[in-house]
């Protein structure tokens, strides 16, 4: 949630923060698992986290993961809410997850692979 005035960041991430509810558990829609940061994943995930509303969203992410916001209370990007994406840009890549606001998600062996899947991913070792 920074650097609203600088373009090139908000396309380097994929999105700008909007807002958040209080933290709380929702269900994570799985969109993929040919991917790094998503392949030991079942299709649908349970997780705790403070749930991030975004804006102004990059049509060029390549979503891994989507909230169900019929699960919790406070989202506000309706049936398309993101939360992982990955995407190449300006001669790199870019991975994104709005997961990690508590101390309990790095205890989550899903969580930590997830992360790791991702890293892989930005070094072009996993795809």
């Amino acid at each position: 949630d920074t650097e609203y005035d600088w373009p090139w960041y908000g396309k380097l991430v994929g999105a700008y923060f909007k807002s958040h509810p209080e933290q709380q558990e929702a269900i994570i829609n799985v969109m993929t698992t040919e991917h790094a940061a998503t392949k030991h994943l079942d299709a649908t995930w349970t997780h705790f986290d403070e749930w991030y509303n975004y804006k102004e969203l990059n049509p060029d992410i390549q979503v891994l993961l989507q909230l169900d916001e019929s699960s919790y209370s406070g989202g506000e990007n309706g049936n398309f809410h993101p939360i992982a994406w990955y995407h190449e840009f300006d001669g790199g890549r870019s991975f994104y997850t709005g997961l990690g606001h508590t101390e309990e998600a790095y205890d989550d062996a899903n969580f930590r692979a997830h992360l790791v899947g991702g890293i892989n991913y930005c070094l072009g070792r996993d795809h």
